[in-house]
């Protein structure tokens, strides 16, 4: 008899491909309960060799013309992975033996900093820091500091001689005189291991520095990529308390809304078990996470909540209408597989359209994220009913909980008049005129940076005080950006009408909005002439003759190695220093710097951007706006697929999907409007944006579809019944999100700070978009269609 029954039910349950599966999972349930729990068990192990690295090269696009110009002259010129280590003296000026003494220490430790590009460490104590003097046999040349200096007044005020005859006042020492810096290049690859270069731990080197420079009388300022971006790894580490809290948060809603310890609990693990199986795999893929993608994990754990409230909703109604669990459980799974797995797809696709951006950060985060998100389909889609199946409510549970899956009924009756055409126009009205106060202020949203230091970070953080310090002190300020003339002709730096097409082109951009100086070999040539003429400021010309030129030029090589040419002078550096590294500032520079490239660019000169970090920032800037077109094409057109595949339906895809394009857009206004500009850290918040909030709109249409069309209701019925069996626990969902990504407000992190801002925008948005918008469109797209022929329509109830 056992066996009939098996076989009835197997009958049963196979008459879809869904049935089928279900019956083979609950017949199979206490093996694959097993399976998840060895699985997650194993990658817990894994996840524990997890690492948290972050790299130069990550962040940039190398793919980009720009960095294809930076890779080929960063042996040449430098990289843009520079360090800037001032020492600044607080009660005194740099004319003490003393703090040279303290000088020399902090040289001497930035000289073997790990992945320090030895050859490239600038400061007084560097055999290159010169001066050159005109005399009257010509020209006088020596050390800044001189050697026998020994902290007497004659040879410190020797060395002041020296060092205002140079040209390193504003360069390596400050205009006030009151402190020095020592910069350095760093490699992209730690000589030690081989292995990439982790900044991570070179900012704890940096901070070992400060300690032991720092005092009630010195003080120690490190600007660069690397200390940045140590410094935004330190804070992201924070996100564990926001994790815990958002656990925490989450738990106490989830009790509160199921009215049930057992059904908060199973929730809870459900959501978590896909966080530990991707901790658990980036190992074993070779991955690790960085600054930005620390922040998936939290995201997969909301993305799991939340479909994990779906179906403890459908079951625990179930339940109350007197189905044993297991009955509950299989029914629960069939109704929102297919829904929940759309939904999940659609998700993974959202956040794998923001590998279009050519940065390998982003990528990974874009890989990390799609991992995650498929993960989910196992375990909130096939762990959830299982455990759900061996779970019983008792008498007691069930008197507590009941009621509450009618809460909000009053709401929805009441929303349910959206669904008609008379209440939906007014809410199209609403949606056009929002939209059109959207695009308005969307146009004033910027690609890049809008903050002076690193926008990552809170304005009172150390580093961003640093980079205050540091651009005050020092003319040439700490963002520059390297343009590189590359000539076919042999000797191009002494070669006249090179020299004259760079003299226009430096002149040209000393003239540009922005610029605060400019560096090059023209200029260079033009005051080495001068000095030859005894310093006679009418002698500041390029020379007519080829020897008085290549007199000229060959000053600017100290130690054989030349900022300003390559060896054989087939290319030369010319450096301009930014005002800072705003994206207007940097996209209106860029933009001259093209005019003057397009107008004279020829066989035999051409100019080349760019590098150094405000050209590396310019890259960046570049492929963020290249990818944001083709991310938002690729995700509605993905989600839009997906949903059509899904309803196989124009109409009611159209009703999911132009609501989440109102969303980007409102999302992109009030990015303009908080003064964010959209760059690598916030360009996946559209994605990640749309990708979730597409869950509400698919979980309530197929709601709505399945009544009109095998109960015959009209679609104001059909929305309400939705609206019952899905609209509470999607609010619970989006309101607990919220409430979730809302705490990241107070991260030590700006960029954590803004995404979560923009993310709670999203998932309300997205929300109210679903539950107001889409059924005002559907009274006019869908109507009541969706009924059987010739059947009777069923009104909605009062």
């Amino acid at each position: 008899m056992a066996g009939e029954e098996k076989a009835f039910a197997r009958k049963q349950f196979g008459r879809s491909w869904v049935g089928a599966i279900s019956y083979w999972i609950f017949h199979l349930r206490t093996p694959l309960l097993w399976l998840f729990v060895l699985v997650t068990v194993a990658l817990g192990f894994s996840a524990t060799r997890l690492e948290v690295q972050a790299g130069f090269i990550k962040m940039i696009p190398l793919e980009h013309e720009y960095m294809r110009t930076f890779v080929d002259y960063q042996k040449a010129f430098g990289g843009a992975n520079k360090i800037l280590v001032a020492l600044r003296s607080k009660d005194s000026d740099i004319y003490s033996g003393e703090y040279l003494d303290k000088l020399k220490q902090l040289h001497e430790d930035v000289f073997f900093l790990r992945g320090a590009e030895r050859s490239s460490v600038l400061s007084l104590y560097s055999p290159n820091a010169i001066f050159i003097e005109v005399v009257e046999d010509g020209f006088k040349a020596g050390p800044v500091l001189p050697n026998y200096f020994n902290g007497t007044p004659e040879s410190v005020a020797h060395f002041r001689e020296n060092l205002l005859k140079s040209n390193w006042v504003g360069r390596i020492v400050a205009n006030d005189f009151k402190s020095a810096l020592v910069a350095a290049v760093l490699q992209d690859t730690d000589p030690d291991t081989g292995k990439r270069l982790d900044v991570k731990q070179v900012g704890a080197d940096l901070e070992k520095i400060r300690a032991k420079h720092e005092s009630d009388r010195y003080s120690v300022h490190i600007v660069g990529f690397a200390k940045s971006a140590s410094d935004i790894a330190a804070g992201a580490q924070g996100v564990l308390l926001f994790f815990a809290a958002a656990f925490l948060i989450t738990a106490v809603l989830l009790f509160w809304y199921s009215g049930s310890l057992k059904l908060t609990f199973w929730a809870l693990i459900v959501a978590m078990v896909p966080v530990i199986w991707l901790l658990g795999l980036l190992p074993l893929l070779g991955l690790t996470l960085d600054p930005m993608s620390i922040l998936v994990p939290f995201l997969i754990f909301s993305i799991g909540v939340s479909h994990a409230v779906q179906m403890t909703n459908a079951w625990k109604l179930d339940v109350l209408n007197g189905a044993d669990g297991v009955t509950a459980a299989r029914s629960s799974f069939m109704k929102l597989f297919i829904p929940g797995a759309s939904a999940l797809v659609a998700n993974a696709v959202g956040f794998m359209v923001i590998a279009f951006v050519k940065i390998e950060m982003v990528q990974e985060l874009a890989i990390t994220a799609t991992l995650g998100v498929s993960l989910m389909i196992f375990t909130n889609k096939l762990l959830l009913p299982i455990l759900l199946s061996y779970m019983k409510l008792s008498a007691r549970d069930a008197r507590k909980i009941k009621g509450k899956e009618n809460s909000g009924t009053w709401l929805w009756k009441r929303i349910s008049a959206i669904a008609t055409p008379r209440y939906g126009a007014l809410m199209i009205v609403g949606a056009l005129v929002l939209l059109a106060g959207g695009v308005w202020k969307a146009q004033q949203l910027h690609i890049g940076d809008l903050g002076r230091g690193v926008p990552e970070l809170r304005e009172h953080a150390r580093y961003n005080q640093d980079v205050e310090v540091v651009a005050k002190s020092f003319a040439v300020g700490v963002d520059v950006l390297n343009v590189i003339a590359e000539s076919k002709e042999p000797a191009a730096c002494v070669d006249l009408d090179t020299l004259e097409m760079l003299d226009r082109f430096e002149f040209f951009m000393r003239q540009t909005d922005g610029v605060q100086s400019v560096r090059g070999m023209a200029g260079f040539v033009r005051g080495a002439t001068a000095g030859f003429s005894e310093g006679d400021l009418k002698w500041a010309v390029i020379p007519d003759t080829k020897p008085q030129r290549a007199q000229a030029a060959a000053l600017s090589t100290r130690g054989g190695v030349s900022d300003l040419a390559n060896r054989d002078c087939s290319a030369m550096n010319v450096s301009l220093f930014t005002r800072d590294h705003q994206a207007p500032t940097i996209a209106h520079i860029v933009d001259e710097v093209k005019k003057f490239k397009g107008a004279l660019d020829s066989d035999k000169l051409k100019f080349r951007l760019a590098a150094g970090n405000v050209g590396v920032m310019a890259a960046t800037n570049e492929a963020v706006s290249a990818a944001d077109k083709w991310v938002n094409m690729a995700l509605f057109a993905s989600v839009g697929l997906l949903c059509l595949i899904t309803f196989r339906s124009l109409t009611i895809t159209l009703c999911i999907i132009l609501p989440l394009g109102l969303s980007v857009v409102l999302c992109n206004a009030l990015m303009a409007m908080m003064g964010i500009g959209l760059k690598v850290n916030t360009l996946p918040v559209v994605a990640l944006g749309v990708g979730v909030g597409v869950d509400y709109g698919i979980y309530l249409f197929e709601v709505m579809r399945h009544e009109m069309k095998e109960n015959n209701m009209t679609l104001r019925a059909g929305f309400l019944e939705a609206l019952k069996q899905r609209g509470t626990a999607s609010l619970f969902t989006a309101v607990t999100m919220t409430i979730g990504v809302a705490t990241w407000v107070f991260s030590a992190l700006k960029f954590q700070a803004d995404m979560g801002v923009l993310l709670a925008f999203m998932f309300m948005v997205n929300l109210f978009g679903a539950i107001l918008l889409a059924p005002a469109l559907a009274a006019f797209l869908v109507g009541d269609g969706r009924r059987a022929p010739g059947a009777k329509l069923k009104p909605a109830t009062a």
